[in-house]
């Protein structure tokens, strides 16, 4: 990427956008502000046509670009021998090479577009935030938005950060001094802290950069405020736990936290733990009792640290944690930093706080790592507890992370010839722990013989346990884990 002023490639079907290609270019070469940061737009339509390149050529421009700006409408477009259009291949090629990707989507009606359009579209949401227009003046006004913001990300706008931001209002009378030593303590206490100097609340404050001036930031009444919501009314963390595998109403329980991180974080992450299995050990290595819950704890921290510490705190949203019968969910508001993909997450890669002086106090206090290995941990963790890999998604404007519960996702099921029955048969199961073959028949309306088959098949398939061997005492439950070799008919 240039270190200079910036480049951006325009990407979309070129007849369906003519007239919007055109205008986003010049605005943005137009705008007093933008061109003061961007040299150029690319447009391809503006190469003479005997200059034009083979596409694995043309493709190269996308990746000498700083910006790939995507517009997605019905059309999906010219197709290669691959059968995919130039606007997906520059896609790919812009997520290949960690461009920036800035994506907007005409239309709310995703049933009026082409099926390839219509994948890309959730193919591209499933990795960044879009933003929906309806006219080429919303387009202008989505696309400036954008780029002031990608601008402010890249330090070219000197705004501070939102951590790093005086709190108005706020003295460091709303500071509870007694948080601070509490941290101070359990910081040394975990090995990553050595305080030299005055250990005085407003000292420690000041020495984390939590103080402009004497006046609190943000981050100081976030992490240490007596009150944060007389200052902020979007930091709760909203726990949800559903019976089944979908948001359905009856709610099983709910609750908000809102309070110091610190607190809310630990008890979101209580909550999950009190919704989900466990089990529990014998002292023959100690005396403490080994408890060892579904999805291991590890896992859960880290998942509730990061939407806490990486959200985008001035979006109205707030985090949501989410324990469904065979998975949680953790909805964080915001997106991934510029450069940063899901599957980069997968890989290792450096860290990336979009709030750094709400980052640096909780890694002292062994919440999150310093080293960016927090995802690839929870990866390795999950692995170890025989779970699915965790899923890294982008909802809109929400970064969403999965956790399984169990080993039977819909991928793994996508995997076996099961009938409609027996996919309900198996999320009847999440919810209730166990099934007979009289419950069966009840619960599908089917008869003695198809409950016996269904059933059969899916034990066959190592899908499902049968516990018992005859009579009314035999019932069944889930499996632990596929057997090896196992497959689907």
């Amino acid at each position: 990427m240039s270190s200079g002023r910036l480049k951006i490639f325009i990407s979309s079907v070129q007849k369906e956008f003519a007239e919007e290609r055109r205008a986003v270019k010049d605005f943005i070469t137009h705008d007093p502000l933008l061109r003061r940061f961007i040299s150029s737009v690319f447009l391809f339509e503006d190469i003479p046509a005997v200059d034009r390149k083979p596409d694995d050529i043309y493709l190269n421009e996308v990746e000498l670009c700083d910006i790939y700006l995507g517009i997605f409408g019905n059309t999906y477009g010219w197709r290669n021998s691959n059968k995919k259009s130039a606007t997906e291949l520059e896609f790919d090629q812009a997520t290949r090479t960690d461009r920036e990707r800035l994506i907007f989507v005409k239309g709310n009606d995703d049933g009026d577009r082409e099926p390839e359009m219509a994948k890309l579209v959730r193919k591209a949401e499933r990795q960044l935030t879009r933003r929906r227009f309806s006219d080429t003046p919303g387009l202008i006004r989505e696309v400036y938005a954008s780029l002031v913001i990608s601008l402010e990300n890249r330090g070219h706008l000197r705004s501070r950060p939102f951590d790093d931001t005086v709190c108005e209002g706020a003295t460091l009378r709303d500071v509870d001094n007694k948080a601070v030593t509490a941290f101070i303590e359990t910081a040394e206490d975990a090995g990553r802290l050595k305080l030299k100097g005055s250990r005085a609340p407003k000292a420690v404050l000041r020495n984390f950069n939590l103080l402009r001036d004497d006046r609190p930031t943000n981050a100081a009444m976030l992490l240490f405020g007596k009150n944060p919501r007389r200052f902020f009314n979007n930091t709760q963390v909203h726990c949800f736990h559903f019976y089944g595998t979908e948001k359905r109403k009856p709610i099983a329980s709910q609750q908000p936290y809102e309070g110091r991180l610190i607190e809310v974080i630990d008890e979101a992450v209580e909550f999950v733990l009190g919704k989900i299995d466990r089990s529990v050990g014998t002292r023959s290595k100690g005396a403490q009792v080994p408890v060892a819950f579904e999805i291991p704890r590890s896992v859960i921290l880290e998942a509730i640290v990061n939407a806490v510490a990486h959200r985008d705190y001035r979006s109205n949203g707030f985090v949501q944690v989410i324990v469904f019968a065979d998975r949680m969910e953790v909805w964080n508001p915001g997106e991934l930093p510029s450069g940063l993909t899901p599957d980069l997450l997968r890989e290792p890669h450096g860290p990336m706080p979009r709030n750094p002086l709400i980052a640096e106090p909780l890694y002292r206090v062994k919440y999150v790592e310093k080293a960016g290995t927090g995802t690839t941990d929870m990866i390795a963790d999950c692995r170890k507890a025989g779970l699915p890999e965790p899923d890294f998604e982008q909802h809109g404007p929400h970064f969403v992370v999965t956790l399984w519960r169990d080993w039977l996702t819909e991928a793994v099921l996508a995997e076996y010839e099961l009938n409609d029955r027996q996919k309900r048969a198996i999320r009847f199961l999440k919810v209730h722990g166990r099934i007979t073959n009289s419950m069966y028949q009840k619960e599908f309306s089917v008869a003695k013989r198809t409950a016996s088959i269904d059933l059969s098949d899916l034990v066959d398939f190592g899908l499902i346990k049968k516990i018992g061997t005859t009579g009314r005492g035999v019932y069944y439950r889930l499996s632990k884990g596929a057997r090896k070799g196992q497959k689907g008919r």
